[in-house]
Order: structure tokens, then C-alpha cells, then sequence
């Protein structure tokens, strides 16, 4: 590449990021919460999580005759975990785990202690790609009237995306919008999930986190696929 085309790209670069910059930095305290932080989503702050936990009868949600399909042939021992396969939203984020905000002026990075999960949400206006599709999504979002908000769409298929426990699966048409605000010590977040591919119309909860304890670190997951597949390997399936 020769020098002018060098400058040239460098020159671009700068005005894109500080055209990012500036439009960020024109948002008032009153619209950015303060966020960062290692926050406490353990069993001691919501109730234990499982197959009502936090679906209920308000808002378990209604599955067309597709999801109903794969439900009927789910069993234990096909749940991607047992292989190390990382949670997905709409269940990490719920998962009796810590979590670790932060952030920056273009971004926000979720760090899960669950599953040693990263999730970054761009805040600069950019746009998926084609390749940008996995099991945890594309993640945008903005500040408005002291909340984040963010859209999480280009995830992949996966037959335990739902949850852990019910045997819903989830596509690539699946949507998740997330708002974040603070209420006191409280970091709160609304979840709505709609997938047209299995569910009838989208279904929401809410949820909370508190400060971890001082000097909490994020523990490592260390998902051992030998080990944790070995712990199934005497359910008993319906199947010959």
C-alpha cells in the first residue's frame, strides 16, 4: 500500500472515530447510568432458576406446533451444556452467576462468569455482517432517559436456546431486547424475546442484580466436556 493510500485510510479512521466520539459525548449525565461494575446475580439476590424460574404461567411463552415438535423429543441428555456449549440468551443473563459491566464510550462489555461468556454491545451505529452470526448474537444498543438499551439479533440455531431445562429451541430469527437502568444499589434489566420460528408472540421478564462483595473477582468456568458429559451418561433415555 503506498503512503497516500495509507493516509488516506488513516484519515477516515479518525474522522469515524471522532464523529463516534462526539456524538456519544453529547449525551447528558441524565441519559447514561452508571453501569460498571461486578454485580451479584446469585441465588442470595432472585429465586433459583429452572423450569419456572423466570418463566411462570404469565409469561411462559406460546409455542407454535414447530417448538412443540422438538419439546416432544427432547430429553436430558441432547442439552448442548453436557458438551460445554455455552448458554445463550434469554438464559445467561438469569443464570445464579456473577457479572462484570464495563463501560466505554463506543461499547458496553458484558463479562458472565457463567460459561466464561463476553458480549459486547456496540454503541457506535455499526451494522452486522454476514459472519458476525453466533451463539451469542450481534449486539447494539444506545442510552436514552438513563437506560440501556440493546438489540441482540444474527444468532445461530441452537435446540436448548430458550433455556437449560424446557426444550424449546431457538433460530436464527430470534430477537433479543434487553433494558438496563439503576434503581438505588439495584441494576435491573427487562429481557423480551420474540422468535417467530417457534414462539407465537414474544415473551419478557425482569430481573435484578446487586454489588458483588468487595474484592470479588470472576470466578473461571471450567467446563470439562469429559467430565461434564460423564454425568449424564446414566439418565435414562426414551429412546433405543
Amino acid at each position: 500500500m503506498n503512503i497516500q493510500r495509507r493516509v488516506s485510510f488513516l484519515a477516515v479512521g479518525l474522522l469515524t472515530a471522532s464523529f463516534t466520539i462526539t456524538q456519544l459525548s453529547a449525551q447528558s449525565d441524565d441519559e447514561i447510568p452508571e453501569l460498571n461494575g461486578l454485580w451479584d446475580g446469585g441465588f442470595s439476590v432472585r429465586p433459583v432458576n429452572g423450569p419456572d424460574v423466570p418463566w411462570g404461567e404469565d409469561n411462559f411463552p406460546k409455542l407454535n406446533s414447530r417448538a412443540l415438535a422438538y419439546q416432544e423429543v427432547w430429553e436430558e441428555i441432547m442439552a448442548p451444556k453436557y458438551d460445554c456449549q455455552p448458554a445463550s440468551s434469554p438464559a445467561i443473563q438469569y443464570d445464579p452467576y456473577a457479572m462484570q459491566v464495563t463501560q466505554w464510550p463506543d461499547r458496553v462489555m458484558f463479562r458472565y462468569e457463567k460459561d466464561d461468556q463476553l458480549r459486547t454491545v456496540w454503541l457506535d451505529g455499526r451494522e452486522p455482517k454476514a459472519t458476525d452470526f453466533s451463539i451469542q448474537g450481534f449486539s447494539t444498543g444506545y442510552y436514552e432517559d438513563g437506560s440501556l438499551y440493546v438489540t441482540t439479533t444474527h444468532f445461530v440455531f441452537d435446540v436448548a436456546g430458550f433455556d437449560d431445562y424446557n426444550g424449546i429451541p431457538s433460530s436464527a430469527q430470534k430477537i433479543v431486547t434487553e433494558r438496563y437502568w439503576r434503581e438505588g444499589d439495584e441494576l435491573k434489566m427487562t429481557l423480551t424475546l420474540e422468535d417467530p420460528m417457534f414462539l407465537l408472540e414474544p415473551t419478557s421478564y425482569t430481573t435484578r442484580w446487586l454489588p458483588s462483595a468487595p474484592g470479588y473477582k470472576l470466578q473461571p468456568y471450567d467446563c470439562d466436556p469429559e467430565a461434564s458429559r460423564a454425568s449424564v451418561r446414566f439418565y435414562p433415555s426414551k429412546y433405543d
